[in-house]
């Protein structure tokens, strides 16, 4: 993999393979302002904030090739409702997954303190308790100064935490190990996790100083592992749908993902059949991707535009005739003048396309990140990759395993760190996370 610094790059697209049909979905879009307050025994919808201050510093994992969505009719600045109670429909899955991303990011991992699996069975009881009271707090609170600030909490659990906690029979299929992918350089104290909580805010106080409270709340049980911050352009800032925003390559992302409220978003998306305690739930993939930013301001503009297979300019496909917008289905049977496809080969587009990967979908939910300049004095940022769906296994593993194997982007971008969740649905009123898993015996 090409580091930064290095030579300049000749970018030259290989032969072109058979083709396949990206197939569409519906244009329609679940309003993004509905939150809601999830009641005593809920996690987070829009709220308050509770705590003091401080400020904050892409189917496939860049973006892929599913039919477009409608525009949300949002102005910018339009303010978030707060009040509204969750809609039914919704009251079985954590907040922060289907709604619309929030501007600001804290993805905190933990790990369980305990030695001994009963102490940790007790002690991730304690934790899943404290943080399902706590985040309810969270959301109906007064902000700093009287203020109103949305906030999402989602909570999930890695396979390490039911094995800490003497529950290995009960580890679910979809959290088995995602497998070494070529070209990763992963971090290990950087990945992983017994626990892990995703704040997410419209302002980084707001995030920063809700995710400290999940962490004294966790404490003496659990201590922070990695924390990583992460940030989106905001409806006041952009032209763009809020879910729809440029990444720090320059890239438009959003316009190709699943689209809540549709029936191919909750195959995809929510977890059924077994285990109980999964049912209406969903698994999370985190993959932190460092972008080097040297070795892609070295290509021309065209070869960007092929490496991804749109126009960097307006996010138009490169298969798109006369009128295409960013929102126009990327068809990979276009061929060009020459009789090779519009759509490399090798292009992200292409090689993360459902197609290309036996029909595999899933939701992405990615933040950029940028810690600053590294011991080197080279830029680490990038894309901070979260991914929901119902079983990793036939989702998130086949379509990365295509993409590390031939996608254009690898010379440019380096996978750090990896993660893997299971998210379970919202509590019974009066009950906790996960509760059924650790007292169902």
């Amino acid at each position: 993999m090409l580091a930064d610094g290095q030579a300049p790059v000749a970018f030259r697209r290989p032969a072109d393979h058979s083709p396949e049909q990206v197939a569409g979905r519906p244009p329609s879009r679940r309003d993004p302002h509905r939150r809601g307050v999830l009641g005593t025994a809920g996690l987070l919808g829009t709220a308050r904030l509770v705590a003091g201050a401080g400020l904050l510093g892409g189917a496939g994992v860049l973006g892929g090739a599913l039919a477009p969505r409608g525009l949300p009719g949002l102005g910018a600045g339009t303010a978030l409702a707060t009040d509204d109670a969750l809609a039914a429909s919704d009251a079985r899955h954590q907040p922060g997954i289907a709604d619309t991303a929030l501007g600001w990011l804290v993805f905190t991992a933990y790990d369980l303190t305990a030695a001994d699996p009963g102490t940790a069975r007790s002690s991730l009881a304690a934790v899943l308790r404290a943080w399902t009271s706590g985040a309810a707090a969270l959301t109906t609170g007064p902000a700093p100064g009287g203020g109103r600030a949305g906030l999402t909490v989602t909570v999930g659990l890695g396979a390490s935490a039911l094995r800490h906690a003497g529950l290995d029979g009960r580890v679910p299929g979809e959290l088995a190990d995602i497998p070494a992918m070529p070209g990763d350089q992963l971090d290990p104290a950087r990945g992983g996790g017994d626990l892990g909580v995703q704040v997410c805010a419209t302002d980084p106080a707001t995030a920063i100083a809700a995710a400290a409270r999940m962490g004294a709340l966790a404490a003496p049980f659990a201590a922070a592992r990695w924390e990583q911050r992460g940030f989106q352009p905001t409806a006041s800032d952009s032209a763009n749908p809020p879910d729809v925003h440029r990444n720090l390559m320059g890239q438009l992302d959003g316009m190709s993902n699943l689209q809540p409220g549709t029936p191919q978003f909750d195959q995809a998306v929510w977890a059924s059949g077994e285990p109980a305690w999964m049912r209406d739930g969903s698994y999370l993939v985190i993959r932190r991707i460092r972008m080097l930013f040297d070795a892609w301001n070295r290509l021309t503009g065209t070869d960007r535009d092929e490496v991804i297979g749109r126009r960097e300019s307006d996010g138009v496909p490169l298969s798109a005739g006369p009128g295409g917008t960013a929102f126009t289905v990327p068809d990979i049977n276009v061929r060009r003048a020459d009789g090779r496809f519009a759509i490399a080969a090798d292009a992200h587009v292409r090689v993360s396309s459902p197609p290309a990967n036996g029909g595999a979908v899933l939701f992405r939910r990615g933040y950029s990140y940028d810690d600053g300049l590294d011991s080197t004095g080279t830029r680490d940022a990038g894309l901070f990759f979260m991914a929901y769906q119902a079983d990793p296994r036939t989702a998130f593993v086949p379509i990365q395993q295509s993409m590390a194997a031939s996608d254009a982007l690898n010379t440019f971008t380096r996978h750090t760190s990896s993660a893997l969740f299971a998210v379970p649905p919202m509590p019974r009123p009066g009950g906790y996370l996960a509760q059924a898993l650790l007292e169902d015996d």
